[in-house]
């Protein structure tokens, strides 16, 4: 029996099934296409997350020293989680909102009562707009300027966010040890750094993954430590009455002699961006908990031949004023050297005052 003949009997029928097969086959194909856009989207997505994950685990251990773990800054470096580096303006709406009834009042026939709403609302957005300024003066305090709330625009940079933060990156700052305590490196293999380009592009991802969009907040821009510095800037200038980062330690303690330290001001003090403690003391990986650092003195630090004579105080002044005379095991000295300009002995008093309350067994 004929094999041909018994699958399809009729020449009819041949027919009959090659244009259902093909029919079948431009459905598949058709499918395959509708359906494509969304699955491309949801491979994206994985390979996103997957790369943020990779840049998160990158960013800990190589920019955590600096920018913070939360990316909010510290004294060495500026913050990366922050509304001024995306560009957020809190003042958009205000702004949008002023111009438009600016360029009302400026039309020609505009009767006296419309003139008089306008004006009225104007002085409004004034004080909405002084009220928003009041909100942020902590952020302007440490050089936020909310009339010029985009990092890139002040740098007049148009290739976009990832493009900044990728060559940035690749090329770090060889000129910003003039005004940071020292320059950011270069983190690509091609200038002499240790990250692959794919590892530079996780970074990047995972830094951009901070944004917002227009959900940030005040709140946001409050708990950002540092701002950028701008390039010229000295860091760390002296203020009026401060300690002075080269003043000797037998001269700190006798300033320190009729000064009385409060412990809750000194815990404020320890959290104030000025100063950004807890951007280092609260990862065990960059500096020594905050946690039982009374104990640590006295128990270890104390102990160690170089201290010989030393109070626990004079420890504490002289690693606040002095960091790089001592670095404790296991760690790198990263704190910076210019507290002794930002802080008069009120300030430093209070402080230790706060850490002589870190009293826990040491494990």
């Amino acid at each position: 029996m004929n094999l041909q003949r018994l699958l399809v009997d009729r020449i009819e029928q041949r027919i009959l099934v090659g244009v259902l097969a093909f029919l079948g086959i431009m459905v598949l194909v058709g499918w395959i296409a509708i359906n494509e856009g969304g699955r491309m989207q949801a491979f994206e997505r994985q390979y996103n997350a997957r790369s943020v994950e990779r840049g998160a685990a990158l960013f800990t251990a190589n920019c955590s020293i600096c920018h913070a773990v939360d990316g909010r800054g510290s004294p060495r470096a500026p913050a990366l989680n922050s509304p001024y580096l995306f560009g957020h303006d809190f003042l958009a709406e205000n702004t949008s909102e002023r111009a438009a009834l600016e360029a009302e009042l400026n039309a020609e026939g505009l009767t006296d009562a419309r003139r008089d709403e306008i004006n009225a609302r104007l002085a409004e957005l004034e004080t909405e707009r002084a009220n928003l300024t009041a909100q942020m003066q902590t952020a302007v305090t440490l050089g936020y300027d909310p009339e010029a709330p985009s990092r890139l625009a002040d740098l007049g940079w148009t290739s976009g966010l990832y493009n900044f933060v990728y060559t940035t990156l690749v090329h770090g700052r060889p000129t910003s040890g003039a005004y940071w305590p020292e320059p950011m490196a270069a983190w690509s293999q091609t200038a002499g750094g240790p990250l692959r380009d794919d590892q530079l592009q996780d970074l990047s991802n995972y830094i951009l993954n901070w944004d917002k969009g227009d959900a940030w907040t005040i709140e946001d821009l409050l708990a950002v430590n540092q701002f950028p510095i701008v390039p010229g800037a000295t860091a760390g200038e002296a203020t009026e009455g401060s300690i002075g980062k080269d003043t000797e330690i037998a001269a700190i303690m006798e300033g320190l002699a009729g000064v009385t330290g409060d412990p809750q001001a000194g815990q404020a003090h320890y959290s104030d961006p000025v100063f950004a403690c807890t951007s280092c003391h609260t990862v065990a990986a960059v500096a020594p908990l905050l946690e039982g650092t009374w104990t640590r003195v006295q128990e270890q630090r104390l102990q160690e031949a170089q201290f010989a004579g030393y109070t626990g105080e004079q420890y504490l002044a002289e690693s606040i004023i002095h960091p790089t005379a001592y670095t404790a095991p296991g760690y790198q000295p990263v704190m910076p050297d210019y507290f002794g300009d930002r802080m008069d002995y009120q300030v430093l008093a209070d402080i230790i005052e706060y850490l002589k309350t870190q009293d826990q067994p040491v494990s």
